[in-house]
């Protein structure tokens, strides 16, 4: 697994300490971007948190995540977590260790009380005592926030500063772009009220299952869910249900918790599995959401929803347009940017998925919409330390993709790989192949490298004129 060593540098440790006023939480910034460029300590809010401890347990929730492995746990994470400051609102988000559980808290407008936020992304300093003094927090008393370094520090930041280097696998770099394109194809499943909520999260257990056992499933059954072993119609998938340990950080404050989902696969389709699903607790002015993997053991990166567009030569030009057009927006309008780009809609799509593996965009489920942040990394990283797309360019590369005349629904292309050749076929749009990936997977994990080759080489023919 390819690593690299990701340096956090704050002007000094976060902490809690107190104010004229009452309390005050400081969060350090490390370097991160702006609209005026890249900044070493970016600034971004100062102001009161309109309900202190439920923000306290949230910001608590988010670093118990960046801070886990859901899977093999003897190596915990140690990645601070993400803020990103959207004009309206500051969102903080961290994944697991493991890859296989993303984590938001979005503190929304009425959730702050202070001075408009400002726009950018950056790290946030979420060290042990910090964490401690959080946990020991109690009474509603005003708590103001500091989300950047203060006035005075502004003017003598040129001193020594807390530096932390920790590794950084690449597969954590490709589980945003990925939870990105799962997120995008949710719909709201369920909504529970705040005594049902409660209640059905504390009776999920919170030891890890066995390996190997299926995944759980949950369907609505009036103002609450039921179990079910199977995914009928309706129902969403709760694979590691000892996941969704970081939501009991914030019960107390619940006013509801929503479930989001895929439809259920149909009753018998093959390497059907599990399916990614997102749990959000609705707090007084926040939402604090966890988006789960398929299973425990599968982390994001591997899911292979990014690759048609890091494949497609249109959506990398297209990206590049939309990028200048974005500006930290809380929400991202596809059609609108549509219009300003001079692009189809479907091809913005595919530009925002694409910036998405660089963490540049981001997916919201309970506003159906992206939103913009500058996170440290760049597409060419994703693609470079991609197998998948990786393998189809080399099979593209050395001729080992046979197209055939026919184009359109049936069309068939081979594929010689290594001693074997291949049948890649179109079936609704997408392409089937005869491999043992696609058996178990059936689609379900992006696209194998076979069919990824055949698309790679029919756009390459059709742009030469040759046989699509």
């Amino acid at each position: 697994m390819t690593r690299s060593v990701q340096a956090f540098a704050y002007a000094r440790p976060s902490a809690l300490g107190s104010s004229p006023s009452g309390r005050a939480l400081g969060l350090e910034t490390s370097g991160g971007l702006t609209p005026v460029g890249a900044e070493a300590h970016p600034r971004f809010f100062s102001g009161f948190l309109t309900s202190p401890l439920a923000a306290a347990r949230g910001l608590l929730a988010v670093a118990d995540v960046a801070a886990a492995r859901y899977h093999q746990r003897m190596r915990p994470g140690s990645l601070d977590p993400v803020v990103t400051g959207n004009g309206d609102r500051l969102r903080f988000e961290s994944f697991s260790g493991c890859n296989g559980v993303y984590a938001r808290l979005d503190v929304l407008r009425d959730g702050l009380d202070g001075a408009d936020t400002g726009h950018g992304t950056t790290n946030v300093d979420v060290n042990n005592p910090l964490r401690e003094a959080l946990s020991r927090l109690t009474g509603d008393d005003p708590l103001h926030l500091r989300v950047g370094p203060d006035e005075l520090a502004v003017t003598t930041l040129g001193g020594s500063v807390v530096e932390k280097k920790v590794p950084l696998p690449d597969r954590w770099l490709r589980g945003f772009a990925e939870a990105q394109v799962a997120c995008s194809g949710f719909d709201l499943r369920a909504e529970l009220p705040a005594a049902e909520a409660v209640r059905f999260l504390r009776s999920l257990p919170r030891a890890a299952g066995a390996a190997g056992r299926p995944p759980m499933w949950v369907v609505p059954a009036g103002r609450t869910l039921r179990p079910t072993t199977r995914p009928v119609p309706g129902a969403v998938c709760l694979a590691g249900p000892e996941r969704l340990v970081a939501l009991q950080r914030v019960l107390r404050h619940a006013t509801a918790l929503r479930v989001y989902g895929p439809a259920a696969p149909a009753a018998g389709a093959g390497g059907a599995g599990g399916a990614a699903s997102a749990w959000e607790v609705v707090l007084p002015g926040m939402r604090l959401t966890l988006t789960l993997s398929p299973e425990p053991s599968r982390g994001f990166s591997g899911e292979g929803g990014v690759l048609e567009a890091l494949a497609s030569p249109d959506a990398e030009a297209d990206a590049e347009l939309v990028s200048v057009l974005l500006a930290w927006e809380p929400r991202i309008d596809p059609g609108e940017l549509a219009v300003r780009a001079g692009l189809p809609v479907e091809r913005v799509r595919a530009a925002l998925t694409r910036l998405g593996t660089a963490g540049r965009v981001g997916y919201d489920v309970a506003e159906a919409a992206y939103f913009h942040r500058e996170l440290p990394y760049d597409a060419e990283r994703a693609e470079r330390h991609n197998p998948r797309l990786l393998a189809a360019r080399e099979l593209v590369a050395s001729g080992a993709v046979e197209l055939s005349a026919a184009v359109g629904p049936g069309a068939l292309a081979t594929v010689a790989s290594g001693e074997r050749r291949y049948q890649v076929r179109e079936t609704g749009g997408a392409l089937t192949c005869t491999c043992r990936w696609w058996t178990d997977h059936r689609g379900g994990r992006g696209p194998c490298k076979h069919a990824l080759a055949v698309r790679m080489a029919r756009r390459e023919a059709k742009a030469t004129g040759g046989v699509r």
